[in-house]
């Protein structure tokens, strides 16, 4: 479902303004998108590292979908090799699926998800689609205990900040011949994070969380 409707519109491209991108050359050239993108986070629990609070065995969590706005850096190194870095700041809660259902473990962990990859573009005549690849880092910021930990004497809450793998897949459809474009995109990023509960000074709970979110945004391009 998510990637269906991304291949739907790279198939509606190839019919937009047939030609318009062959006759441009795109090596030297800067591109900025701004996108409305959806970042849909995994967030389950892989490990129970420390517990002392006792939690129930099948204690799961999950992290709430949310929509940003983003914005897109891409250098062309040749008509068909780009280099693009996103800006983007999301945040997210995280909830019990089961054990406890329903309680907030997470409050509104700031997410930015600094990310480069390489790219590299096909040529289909209207539409330009692409696939891409590189790393990225995961850096949190005031993230906060959940209200269903307060009550169990949380005084204090990280995120791990960390790095791992983002592939992506869209493209790029012209809608003249001066630069002007919408662009779909889709990325699959690879990586977890350690949460970690405090009572004090005191290692309460800490769990690994699988993050591997989605991230799918359309928008217009402008290329100089």
């Amino acid at each position: 479902m998510k990637l269906s409707v991304l291949m739907g519109a790279i198939a509606l491209g190839t019919l937009v303004v047939p030609g318009t991108a062959m006759a441009q050359e795109r090596a030297g050239s800067v591109q900025i998108k701004g996108f409305v993108t959806a970042v849909l986070p995994d967030g389950k629990i892989t490990d129970v590292e420390t517990d002392i609070v006792g939690l129930p065995a099948n204690t799961q969590t999950e992290a709430n979908d949310n929509v940003v706005p983003t914005v897109a850096i891409e250098y062309f190194v040749s008509d068909n090799v780009s280099i693009e870095t996103i800006c983007c700041l999301t945040q997210h809660d995280v909830d019990g699926t089961a054990g406890l259902p329903g309680a907030e473990f997470v409050s509104d962990a700031k997410l930015i998800p600094a990310t480069v990859t390489a790219k590299y573009h096909f040529d289909l005549g209207g539409a330009k689609p692409y696939v891409g690849a590189g790393p990225a880092y995961f850096i949190f910021i005031d993230e906060k205990p959940g209200s269903a930990t307060i009550p169990l004497g949380v005084t204090d809450f990280d995120l791990s900040n960390e790095f791992g793998l983002a592939l992506q897949v869209g493209a790029d459809i012209p809608l003249n011949d001066r630069g002007l474009g919408l662009s779909v995109d889709a990325k699959r990023y690879f990586i977890d994070t350690t949460a970690r509960w405090f009572a004090g000074d005191t290692l309460a709970i800490q769990t690994e969380h699988k993050l591997d979110p989605w991230v799918i945004g359309a928008g217009l391009s402008y290329r100089f």
